[in-house]
């Protein structure tokens, strides 16, 4: 189920009937669905359903077998990924280890060399933009897990892309973090007003976060809908175990503590 976008909203993204293959095992199948400029979007799905291939399609790391993808009316499905204005942060931060906070995030924009003479000036901004400043100095190894992912995001805003996507960037954070994380990433969208696209299994997490989501399983969307609409208006018996159910369990397990 595909809501109608808001007349009001720009569509930045749109992907049209994607597919993809690896041997015989279809990993999309002929997924449509548009992004809104400045939305926070979540594709959310158990592992193996398909929402990966799909961000490393959009990022430009993987070529489709079918279908399109534009953005703002371009279509980019050939682009390479550095031409495609797309930022994204793994879930594993791939720092560089043998390199400083400040070190990690200059080099994201040596292969720019008309940012030179800024690199140092955006890369403290940056940093100064996720709360890392008095770190600096520090290699990753020194910081915290969220520390760490603080670096990545900081790096991949350093580049301006009007697209960022999220790899499950919070699986590997204690709860508390991860707490933290994702009210800092809403506050950090709404201050830069960046479309942001997250990779997420939680279904907390998504609903906590999103303007709309997708729930996929098996390469296939069941439903891209507002979390309101899908929790009143479930598209299928899927939707209402995965999401509803389990969001339910969640808060009945946490109810029998409240005083």
């Amino acid at each position: 189920m595909d809501v109608r976008v808001n007349q009001n909203k720009r569509i930045k993204i749109r992907v049209t009937d994607l597919y993809k293959t690896f041997g015989t095992k279809i990993a999309l199948d002929h997924v449509s669905f548009d992004i809104e400029d400045g939305e926070f979007l979540s594709i959310l799905g158990p592992s193996g359903c398909g929402k990966t291939t799909i961000l490393r399609i959009l990022i430009g790391l993987l070529e489709p077998t079918g279908g399109q993808i534009f953005k703002e009316g371009v279509d980019i499905t050939n682009y390479p990924a550095s031409k495609r204005g797309i930022g994204i942060v793994f879930q594993n931060y791939a720092l560089f280890e043998n390199m400083t906070v400040l070190g990690n995030v200059e080099y994201a924009l040596r292969f720019h060399p008309e940012l030179k003479n800024d690199r140092r000036n955006i890369a403290l901004e940056q940093l100064e933009t996720v709360g890392l400043l008095e770190h600096i100095n520090k290699k990753p190894h020194m910081l915290s897990g969220g520390q760490q992912q603080r670096v990545a995001i900081a790096r991949t805003l350093a580049l301006r892309p009007d697209v960022i996507l999220f790899d499950e960037p919070m699986s590997a954070l204690d709860v508390a973090t991860r707490l933290a994380l994702r009210q800092e990433l809403k506050d950090i969208q709404t201050m830069l007003g960046t479309t942001m696209v997250y990779i997420t299994h939680d279904q907390e997490e998504a609903f906590a976060m999103s303007d709309h989501i997708i729930v996929m399983s098996d390469a296939k969307i069941h439903q891209h809908d507002t979390p309101a609409n899908i929790v009143d208006h479930p598209a299928d018996d899927y939707v209402r175990d995965f999401v509803i159910h389990n969001l339910k369990l969640k808060i009945d397990s946490l109810s029998k503590y409240a005083r």
